[in-house]
């Protein structure tokens, strides 16, 4: 296993080749021009963007709701929508697996900023089933997609069900370029998606083991009246220029977190996020967040330099389970789950709804030569 001299990427990605000159062909295969196409598309987002922030003003209470997570994109997000806008903010945190240091940066933020916050609190009992079935049926792309794209539509649907709720009209996430997978959302959720699809996953509901009412928890438009207005659902990492390294620095600087250690995602990412690397780790060869960094690394978003020594200290925690990897036992044993159960048997795409699976394979198609 080698990895890529400028991006990082490894080898044992699938479909990834490395030069003799220890550069991968994405890296030799990207143009200036590629930059330029991708800052044509960020500029027609955020003038959909700054179109969206003047517009969804006084139509409520409050004027956008931000998934609020602790981390520092979701943190600096509620600084430029307060204090660089002048919206009225609604903060909206889903409390499970959420550490001690990411409340730390979820109130220190709100404080500074002086923002109304929502806490749900949902089963824990429901979650720990939830995240126990789905690590012992993994789909093909690991534990990573298999319950991040499983948790992450629960979160999101519950930040649907309070905007509707409420009437607000806008709901803004913190991810970053590269999240989530683009059949799911580039800059936007659709509104089909948003307005007509059930949420819930097909292999959770075929599965037997979830009664009607753990399966209501998804969100699905169907249950709301004709007429229903469903608010947007936007990325504005997606539209505005995205600097990881910059961001870290900014949440600092401005009083948002207490150190640079609360603004790193390593520091301030869900406990259980180290077992769906180690699983993808000892399945695949490669940590699973390396192709995501490594995109943003080729766009210069982020810095190689820093990933550099980062990734093997990364790897090493996990494989050894210690400081931070520790955190695959504790998951292990929330979870009452043993590494053997943590198993590769379900379809790609079994977890998806049908109008992102066929979205996806319609981009597979486009993608082959």
């Amino acid at each position: 296993m080698a990895n890529c001299v400028k991006c990082l990427i490894s080898d044992a990605v699938p479909g990834i080749i490395l030069g003799k000159n220890g550069i991968c062909h994405l890296c030799e295969n990207y143009k200036p021009e590629d930059s330029q196409i991708l800052d044509r598309q960020r500029a027609e987002r955020e003038a959909d963007l700054e179109k969206a922030l003047r517009e969804c003003k006084n139509q409520a209470e409050y004027d956008c709701l931000v998934p609020l997570s602790g981390g520092k994109d979701s943190i600096y997000l509620l600084y430029k929508l307060k204090v660089e806008y002048g919206l009225k903010v609604l903060a909206f945190t889903t409390d499970i697996n959420i550490p001690p240091l990411a409340w730390d940066n979820i109130r220190r933020t709100l404080n500074k900023l002086d923002i109304d916050h929502v806490v749900y609190r949902p089963s824990e009992q429901f979650y720990q089933k939830l995240f126990r079935h789905l690590l012992k049926n993994q789909e093909p792309r690991g534990a990573v997609y298999t319950v991040s794209y499983v948790y992450a539509p629960l979160f999101e649907g519950d930040a649907i069900k309070l905007a509707l709720e409420k009437n607000i009209p806008l709901i803004l996430a913190g991810y970053s370029p590269g999240q989530p997978e683009p059949e799911r959302m580039l800059y936007e959720f659709s509104r089909d998606l948003i307005a007509k699809v059930d949420w819930t996953p097909p292999a959770l509901k075929t599965s037997t083991e979830f009664d009607e009412l753990e399966l209501s928890r998804f969100f699905n438009p169907q249950n709301y009246p004709s007429g229903t207005v469903f608010p947007r659902y936007l990325a504005p990492y997606h539209a505005w220029p995205y600097n990881q390294e910059q961001i870290m620095q900014k949440v600092v600087q401005l009083g948002l977190v207490k150190s640079g250690k609360h603004a790193s995602p390593i520091f301030s990412n869900y406990p259980i996020n180290w077992l769906l690397m180690y699983s993808d780790l000892k399945h695949f060869g490669y940590n699973p967040y390396l192709p995501e960094f490594s995109a943003l690394i080729r766009e210069g978003k982020a810095n190689v330099n820093q990933w550099r020594i980062l990734v093997p200290i990364i790897d090493f925690m996990l494989k050894k389970k210690v400081f931070l990897g520790r955190e695959v036992t504790r998951s292990l044993k929330w979870l009452d789950l043993s590494e053997k159960e943590l198993t590769v048997n379900h379809p790609l795409g079994a977890y998806d709804p049908p109008m992102i699976a066929t979205r996806r394979l319609q981009n597979a198609k486009s993608d082959a030569p």
